[in-house]
């Protein structure tokens, strides 16, 4: 096993809040995991009906904003349309593409796993801040906000 020293400048310490950080971040998709289990869905589908819920989109878009193969998106799309909880449709700008929208059903397990997250979040955030997970998840939400400007301004 490799251990890093922690080093004493600034600039190693800055090092290593970034290497807690990006452990952190890798650890954190595990946590969401968990309660997706629970309800039959893995941390990849969750993450298209996620964007699905932005709007509707197309395999290719997806497969970018996922950073997957347009082969494992339409494997993906597969199994959330047979369990209905996407509809495909021909793009009405151009037929030849297909479009695929969040159904009712769809929103409704996106509710839940949202809440299942959430709730595995905050039990999470009560191991901090004398038991107050409210900055923990505000950070998150921050965070969140950060990647969708990222995306916004082409950087990703």
């Amino acid at each position: 096993m490799v251990s890093r020293c922690i080093g004493n400048s600034a600039d190693d310490k800055s090092l290593d809040r970034v290497v807690v950080a990006a452990r952190a971040a890798a650890k954190l998709a595990r946590q969401v995991t968990i309660p997706l289990v629970e309800l039959d869905l893995s941390l990849p589908q969750y993450r298209v009906l996620t964007f699905l819920d932005e709007g509707g989109t197309n395999p290719s878009e997806l497969a970018d904003r996922l950073s997957v193969s347009r082969p494992s998106v339409t494997a993906l799309m597969d199994g959330l349309t047979e369990r209905g909880w996407v509809e495909r449709e021909r793009d009405p700008e151009d037929g030849r593409r297909v479009v695929h929208h969040l159904s009712a059903t769809g929103r409704d397990v996106l509710q839940a796993a949202d809440a299942a997250v959430g709730t595995r979040l905050e039990s999470i955030g009560r191991h901090v801040n004398a038991g107050d997970p409210t900055p923990l998840i505000e950070s998150l939400g921050r965070f969140g906000e950060a990647i969708l400007a990222t995306r916004d301004a082409g950087t990703t």
